[in-house]
């Protein structure tokens, strides 16, 4: 036997062997040369609903309670267009104020424009108080307007870091504040961030100022044009998140003297007491419960592609 001629068959065959199966193998791996995967179209929800309800200790507006220190309870609806670039809403709440309006009911709209984590928000707010009355004491003397609906315009911008810190700005302005025919700037910065050992757990705050300016003689027939004052608010609280549950309690405080809290306010109690003096505009902690849905979540003006 030729062993020589059978050790060169077999190396030929192996040889063979090898290469076939190189390809094979070589054909199972991406070329790298196709046609890139075809983008997936974003998804988008055209409309959705945002519905909120909030039981609190005490509404605080701004420094100021609006419930006489009482609680109150609110609720609203916004219509979101082209995933919340738009919106529409209506906002309600109980008040306890000097004008005794039934209600407070506040119509907004703006738009809400996203770049990566900065966010802005524009928009136009309306307060309305059905049902109000000038506060004229027993002798004769206005306290407020007949009419404190006014209208605000403002604009907000945030950016968020690593999806943890969230720093803002805001600015509002009124050109007839409460219906004084004093204009009301008020602007403010804020801070919230997401504490990291507990999912849901944030600690949030604000610092704002308030300037006001001067009310007209027009508006009550016994009272000279005032110079209201300027103040600052500020606030810090802790807040949890639990599916559609957020639990809030914050503390709240102004510079305003009470002196300037009754000129802001018309206290009641300071008309009736002759004090002259009103403690709606001191610290405050207020508890605040709230439950927040949209429609989309329950499958609703689902996003489409």
């Amino acid at each position: 036997m030729d062993f020589g001629y059978l050790h060169s068959s077999m190396t030929g065959l192996a040889f063979s062997l090898a290469i076939c199966a190189g390809s094979t193998q070589a054909s199972d791996l991406p070329s790298g040369k196709g046609a890139p995967p075809a983008p997936v179209p974003p998804s988008i929800t055209w409309f959705d609903v945002a519905i909120s309800v909030k039981a609190m200790t005490d509404y605080n507006f701004r420094g100021i309670s609006q419930t006489d220190r009482k609680p109150a309870v609110q609720g609203g609806a916004e219509l979101q267009i082209y995933d919340n670039l738009f919106y529409l809403g209506i906002y309600a709440s109980n008040v306890d104020l000097a004008t005794r309006p039934d209600a407070e009911i506040d119509f907004y709209g703006g738009i809400r424009p996203k770049f990566g984590n900065l966010a802005f928000d524009f928009g136009v707010w309306q307060y309305y108080y059905p049902g109000e009355r000038a506060f004229i004491d027993t002798a004769g003397l206005h306290w407020t307007p007949k009419n404190t609906d006014f209208t605000e315009v403002y604009g907000k911008v945030s950016y968020t870091f690593a999806e943890s810190l969230t720093v803002g700005a805001n600015l509002f302005h009124a050109w007839d504040w409460l219906g004084t025919g004093a204009s009301g700037t008020y602007g403010s910065i804020t801070a919230k961030y997401a504490l990291p050992f507990l999912e849901g757990l944030t600690v949030s705050g604000e610092l704002g100022r308030y300037w006001l300016g001067t009310t007209n003689l027009a508006i009550w027939s016994t009272v000279p044009p005032t110079n209201l004052p300027d103040y600052t608010y500020w606030n810090a609280g802790l807040s949890y998140t639990w599916r559609n549950l957020t639990a809030d309690v914050r503390y709240h405080d102004t510079d305003l003297s009470k002196a300037d809290c009754f000129l802001l306010t018309a206290d009641p109690r300071g008309v009736n007491t002759g004090s002259g003096r009103s403690k709606w505009c001191g610290a405050t902690v207020v508890g605040t419960l709230s439950f927040d849905i949209t429609a989309s979540s329950l499958g609703i003006f689902a996003p489409v592609k």
